[in-house]
């Protein structure tokens, strides 16, 4: 190829089938690249990473394969947008993905890559500080190209145009990927969408959730999570998109005006989990005057029964004492009233015996 100023390359739902050209690396000025919706196979070319101006990569749905490449963290600095959503990528998540301090959008959704979720890809610099302008617009302004981004939400594509500063997102759905969520993604505070369903992740939801306070959309359904949902996920006000469905969740749903108006099917399939919007009542939203009743009476009883046994006790030791004197008295008695019998006779034996 010699077109060695092209800014933007956009050949997006065609149906161009083959390996991607390796020329391509020689367009050294190119800004984006737009190759989605094809039928490119293969391995992405390593001559791409001669184009370090590359700002977007759009390479989704198509059927490339391997793993996703080192060089992409390494030689591209300045990438914004990084889509390979459904291809058949696979393999470990690479730590150089955490050198990309301009990553706003990355979306590896639907493919086979497995492990765990690198802890360094918390530390993405641009999803944690708020932005006004889109990091894009500096060379948008020199051509006709329009600034915009497309989320794949529930199978519906969504498309954002003009404002892609506003627009933070991870997609790691329908891969291999085990291990837990790591609290550190609570410091990826400009997060608009977080989805990781659809894989094998395990362990709690991470207390601090409730810190991506600009979060619309999270999506951590059919995983295997356990525990509670943790309380400050009530905290995102903007939360209007929120899918917990078939893990091993358990507890009370927090009370939220936003959650409680979701639909319900957002949280079956979690047998232990109850509180509104399920139909299932928690016990202590079910019988709490009953339940608080009961306590204050079994308080009651146990007071009436330690009264009982302790007037018990005085009224029985009293009337041991009395019955015990007044029968030591009656016995001493009785004994005084024989022994001046036997005196009496022997007195009278005595006496006899004299006159004899």
């Amino acid at each position: 190829m010699y077109f060695r100023d092209l800014i933007v390359l956009n050949l997006a739902n065609n149906n161009f089938y083959g390996k991607i050209p390796s020329s391509m690396g020689s367009l050294t000025s190119i800004h984006v690249l737009h190759l989605s919706h094809n039928r490119f196979v293969g391995k992405m070319p390593m001559s791409l990473q001669n184009c370090s101006e590359l700002k977007t990569i759009y390479l989704g749905t198509n059927s490339l394969s391997g793993m996703v490449p080192t060089w992409i963290g390494d030689n591209l600095p300045n990438l914004v947008i990084l889509s390979l959503r459904s291809n058949q990528l696979y393999g470990r998540l690479p730590l150089n993905l955490c050198h990309l301090s301009h990553i706003q959008i990355l979306d590896l959704s639907l493919n086979k890559i497995e492990g765990t979720i690198p802890e360094c890809i918390y530390n993405l610099t641009a999803m944690s500080l708020s932005t006004n302008q889109s990091v894009l617009s500096a060379y948008t302004k020199r051509t006709t190209y329009k600034d915009h981004a497309s989320v794949v939400w529930k199978g519906r594509e969504f498309v954002f145009k003009n404002f892609l500063g506003l627009v933070k997102m991870i997609d790691l759905s329908s891969n291999k990927l085990h291990g837990e969520i790591l609290e550190g993604i609570s410091s990826l505070t400009e997060l608009i969408a977080l989805n990781l369903s659809r894989n094998n992740l395990t362990g709690l939801i991470p207390g601090k959730i409730g810190l991506l306070r600009n979060l619309q959309s999270l999506d951590l359904s059919r995983n295997q999570l356990c525990g509670e949902i943790p309380m400050s996920i009530s905290n995102i006000s903007f939360l209007s998109q929120l899918d917990l469905a078939i893990n091993n969740l358990s507890g009370k749903i927090p009370t939220g005006t936003q959650i409680q108006s979701l639909d319900a099917s957002m949280f079956l399939g979690n047998p232990k989990l109850c509180g509104s919007p399920l139909p299932k009542e928690c016990l202590e939203d079910l019988h709490p005057v009953y339940m608080s009743t009961r306590g204050h009476k079994n308080k009651n009883v146990q007071a009436d029964d330690d009264g009982f046994i302790t007037k018990g006790f005085y009224v029985a030791a009293t009337l041991g004492f009395i019955g015990g004197f007044w029968g030591v008295c009656f016995i001493s008695v009785l004994n005084i009233q024989y022994i001046m019998k036997r005196l009496t006779s022997n007195a009278r034996m005595t006496l006899a015996l004299h006159m004899a």
